[in-house]
C-alpha cells in the first residue's frame, strides 16, 4: 500500500529496535544488563517525593484541561528564575516554551528554521539529528568527530561547513558519549558563529545555534557552558534546549523547556498548537510548585548524579580492566550525563558458531545473545556500521548488577577469534 516518500523513507529508531530484542527475550526469561536506553529504572531512581505529591494534588484538585499553548505561567516564571540562579541567563518569561519533554522542541527548532534543502551542520556522533534533518528536507552536513577530542567537534572541525548554513546543532553534556564542551571549545565555536552572521546581508537567514544542554544539570566535576553566557551577543541567535526529564530522573513525567529570540519561540509556539505536545497541566503545576525553592533541585541533583557517577565509575573502571588484560576495548572517562562511551574492537572476529562480525549491529546482537549485555552502537548516531564505538547508559542497573554484568561481557569477547 502507498504511502508519502516521508513515511516511505524514514528510517526507526535503532536504539528502540535494539530495545525491543532485549525486552522479547526479558519476557523469556533471559537475563540481560540493559544499558541501551537513555532512560532510567524508576525504582532505583524514582522522581523526587515532593514533585510527586505535587503531580497528585494538581490531579485531585482537577487540573487536567489544557494549559497555555506556551506553557503555564507559573512554570515559565520558576524556569526563568532558575536560569538566572542557575546560569546567569536572564530569559524572560515570554521567552521560554513548556512542552512534552525536549523532543516537540528540537522538532519545532528544526520546522522553524530549515527550509527546503537548507544547510544543517551537526557532529557525529549525535542524537537524532539525522532523524529531524530528513524530516524537515535539510541539506544535512555530518561533522565527523574523534576519540581524541572526546566525540566534541573542534572549531576547526566545524569552519569548512558553516557558510550558508542555517543551523548548527549542539549538545553539552553529549548524548551518546558523556562528554563536555571546556570553555575554550565552545568559545571557539561561537566565535565562528558570530563571524559567520557578520558576513549575512539583511535578507539573508542567520546561522542559528541550537544548544541542548538537557543534561547540564548532571556533571561530575567540570563545568558547564553556554553558549550565551560566553558572548552574549549570540542571545539573538542561539535557542536552548532544556528541561526536568535527566536531571529530575523524571523521563516520562515529560517536562521541557526551551528559550531563545521570542520571534522564533513565538513561531515554534505556533507550529506545536497545530501538533498538540503540550506537557500536561498537573505535571506543569507540580514542576512550578516544586522549583520555587530551589533547594529542591539542588538537593534531589547532587544525590542522583553521586548514584550515576558512582556507576559510571564502576563500569568505565571494569572497562579499562578488561584492557588491563589484554582485551582489545577500551572507555572514556566520563564527564557528566548517564553515559559511557566503549570501544570494542572485535568486529571481522569469528563467533564460537563460525559466523563473522560484520559491523557494530552484528556485535551488539551477539553480546544480547551470549552475554546478556546489550549496548548501543554509534551508527544510532550518525556514525557507520564498521565503527567499533558504543554508548553504555547505567540508568537502568544498580551498580551490584553493572559489576555481575562484567564478567560476562569478557567471556563473550574472549571467545571471538
Amino acid at each position: 500500500m502507498k504511502v508519502s516518500k516521508l513515511a516511505a523513507n524514514l528510517i526507526g529508531s535503532e536504539i528502540v529496535k535494539i530495545g525491543n530484542e532485549v525486552n522479547d527475550l526479558k519476557a523469556k526469561g533471559a537475563e540481560i544488563a540493559n544499558l541501551t536506553i537513555g532512560d532510567l529504572n524508576s525504582n532505583l531512581y524514582p522522581i523526587p517525593a515532593l514533585l510527586k505529591e505535587e503531580i497528585q494534588k494538581a490531579y485531585q484538585n482537577n487540573l487536567t484541561n489544557y494549559p497555555p499553548a506556551n506553557g503555564l505561567l507559573s512554570l515559565r516564571k520558576e524556569v526563568s528564575k532558575d536560569l538566572k540562579n542557575r546560569w546567569n541567563l536572564d530569559y524572560s518569561p515570554n521567552d521560554i516554551l513548556i512542552t512534552a519533554g525536549s523532543r516537540p522542541l528540537i522538532y519545532a527548532v528544526y520546522k522553524t528554521i530549515v527550509d527546503e534543502g537548507d544547510k544543517v551542520v551537526y557532529p557525529t556522533p549525535s542524537w537524532n539529528n539525522n532523524h529531524y534533518a530528513y524530516l524537515t528536507s535539510a541539506d544535512a552536513v555530518e561533522v565527523k568527530t574523534t576519540p581524541e577530542n572526546n566525540f566534541l567537534p573542534t572549531a576547526d572541525d566545524l569552519r569548512p561547513h558553516l557558510g550558508g548554513a542555517v543551523l548548527l546543532a549542539l549538545c553539552s553534556p553529549l548524548n551518546p558519549t558523556g562528554t563536555m564542551f571546556t570553555r575554550e571549545q565552545l568559545s571557539d565555536i561561537c566565535e565562528l558563529v558570530l563571524e559567520e552572521n557578520k558576513k549575512r546581508g539583511a535578507d539573508e537567514k542567520p546561522l542559528y545555534l541550537m544548544y541542548d544542554q538537557i543534561y547540564s544539570n548532571l556533571t561530575f566535576g567540570a563545568e558547564h557552558v553556554d553558549p550565551v553566557s560566553l558572548f552574549p551577543e549570540l542571545k539573538e541567535y542561539t535557542i536552548y534546549i532544556d528541561g526536568i526529564s535527566k536531571c529530575l530522573a523524571a523521563t516520562g513525567v515529560r517536562v521541557g523547556w526551551g528559550f531563545g529570540p521570542a520571534h522564533i519561540l513565538d513561531k515554534m509556539k505556533a507550529l506545536l498548537t497545530h501538533v498538540g505536545a503540550w506537557a500536561p497541566k498537573p505535571e506543569q503545576e507540580a514542576t512550578a510548585k516544586f522549583y520555587e525553592n530551589p533547594e529542591n533541585v539542588n538537593v534531589f541533583v547532587e544525590d542522583f548524579k553521586g548514584k550515576l557517577e558512582e556507576s559510571l565509575k564502576v563500569l568505565h573502571g571494569g572497562i579499562q580492566d578488561l584492557k588491563g588484560k589484554g582485551l582489545s576495548v577500551e572507555s572514556i572517562e566520563p564527564m557528566g550525563a548517564l553515559y559511557l562511551t566503549i570501544r570494542l574492537d572485535y568486529i571481522g572476529k569469528t563467533k564460537p558458531d563460525g559466523s563473522v562480525i560484520e559491523n557494530s549491529s552484528d556485535l551488539v546482537f551477539y553480546l544480547i545473545n551470549d552475554a546478556g549485555v546489550a549496548l548501543v552502537p554509534f551508527s544510532a548516531f550518525g556514525e557507520a556500521k564498521s565503527e567499533p564505538w558504543f554508548r553504555a547508559s547505567v540508568g537502568g542497573l544498580a551498580v551490584d548488577e553493572i559489576k555481575v554484568m562484567l564478567p560476562k561481557l569478557e567471556n563473550a569477547l574472549n571467545n571471538l577469534k
